[in-house]
């Protein structure tokens, strides 16, 4: 059983935070959980679960009190938003999420800095386990959930944990929203997920992004710096903007309600309040409009 070693509230609109052991590992992770107003309909919240948690919740939260409270201007109902980060002050925990969202295998990597432990990735079947065995029922206690309306939102590293999780486990979530995922990571492993998918009678949604910056060039501000041909070439390799909107096309090939969205003049990180912005509408629409390719 999931253990909760400490909770507190966050300075966001009421966000609650638990700190939970996980039940395995004893790995602690930080939930964050921000309810609407008012009571749950009979059914239970929809929920929109995100990775990267510490980055993106307040972010999401101030959306949703900004728009979900005036329906028939934003298209946003109210819903529930549930945040995967960790114990720290910092937007992000760059050693742990290499290890959570990195699906398996995984390969070992270089320190980030000198003196420091190697990095490691292929943890993301441990993560898989924490957020539906763990927190899941740890919730169940807090609020209650639609079962039927469950989203997850990842970016970069993020998206390329919700699609593989998708792939392995197609109940977990209806919606997926996958920005700049990272699709050709560790030589595109995650392609040989997509070939053995086969989501016949299931009725997902599918949302891919990434920036206009992502492309096959650099942002103004960028071309002129020392760094600009390091720059393009991991670009070329990475093909963010080119893997993504090929990925939306397999499948919507497939048979899924899937779609890719280039988001103007944004890069890899700045793109990052436009996508929860997008994910938010994606689980939270209350008359889906037609996807986008």
């Amino acid at each position: 059983m999931v253990e909760l070693v400490n909770q507190g509230v966050a300075n966001c609109g009421g966000t609650r935070w638990f700190d939970l052991a996980d039940s395995v590992t004893g790995a602690v992770r930080r939930i964050f959980l921000w309810l609407p107003p008012g009571e749950a309909p009979p059914s239970g919240w929809p929920a929109l679960w995100l990775l990267d948690g510490n980055a993106v919740i307040g972010t999401a939260v101030d959306i949703m009190r900004a728009q979900a409270f005036w329906p028939e201007g934003t298209n946003v109902g109210w819903g529930a938003l549930i945040a995967v980060g960790y114990p720290t002050d910092d937007a992000y925990d760059s050693f742990r999420r290499s290890w959570d969202l990195g699906p398996p295998p995984g390969r070992t990597y270089p320190p980030f800095h000198d003196g420091g432990a190697e990095v490691r990735t292929g943890g993301g079947a441990e993560m898989a386990r924490f957020i539906l065995e763990d927190v899941r029922p740890f919730l169940a206690a807090h609020v209650q959930l639609d079962g039927e309306r469950q989203s997850l939102f990842g970016h970069s590293f993020g998206g390329l944990f919700a699609l593989w999780l998708m792939f392995t486990r197609p109940d977990a979530f209806r919606n997926w929203i996958a920005a700049s995922p990272a699709i050709t990571w560790e030589d595109s492993f995650l392609l040989d997920h997509l070939k053995a998918f086969d989501p016949t009678g299931r009725a997902l949604v599918v949302h891919l992004s990434a920036g206009e910056w992502e492309g096959c060039d650099l942002a103004p501000f960028q071309r002129d710096r020392a760094s600009a041909a390091d720059r393009l070439a991991q670009k070329k390799r990475t093909r963010t903007v080119s893997a993504a909107r090929e990925m939306a096309a397999h499948l919507s090939d497939l048979g899924l309600n899937a779609s890719f969205e280039l988001y103007a003049d944004e890069t890899h990180m700045s793109v990052l309040p436009v996508a929860v912005n997008r994910a938010v509408h994606c689980a939270f629409s209350l008359d889906p409009p037609a996807a986008p390719m």
